[in-house]
């Protein structure tokens, strides 16, 4: 196989069959577009990660190591459903989000190997715009 410029291509499924270059252009933004949500999602994930690294219960900390008040047994309890309830919402969000990059991956992958030079150049023009971007919203927040 090799790569070839021409303006006519199925991708993926046979509704998704190009004639025409208008048909191309438009086939090329989708796929940019998907690469850049791609790139979003890979980076909120890893946000997502430091959030729930955070939010992991410390357990052999040296407080929790001590003989515990009265008092603060009933604090501490609060304090480790709310932490524990958060660390499990935070887990299944980092799930979610890994099903859909994949499925998102895969597909994008699966285009690229149509072997259409336009298509490939606008996953490569969309995996850059969507690193770029993702970085600005973020990591700059």
């Amino acid at each position: 196989m090799y790569f070839y410029f021409s303006d006519k291509v199925v991708l993926l499924f046979d509704f998704w069959n190009v004639h025409t270059p208008a048909g191309m252009v438009l086939s090329v933004l989708v796929v940019l577009l998907l690469t850049v949500l791609y790139e979003a999602i890979k980076i909120s994930k890893t946000k997502l990660l430091r959030r729930l690294i955070l939010a992991i219960p410390t357990t052999l900390s040296q407080e929790s190591c001590r003989e515990p008040e009265t008092e603060s047994i009933n604090s501490n309890l609060g304090q480790q459903n709310t932490t524990s309830e958060r660390w499990f919402l935070y887990h299944i969000s980092q799930s979610l989000l890994h099903v859909v990059q994949v499925v998102i991956g895969y597909l994008v992958m699966l285009m690229v190997m149509s072997y259409n030079t336009w298509i490939f150049l606008g996953v490569i023009v969309g995996s850059a715009l969507g690193y770029y971007v993702s970085h600005l919203v973020f990591i700059v927040r």
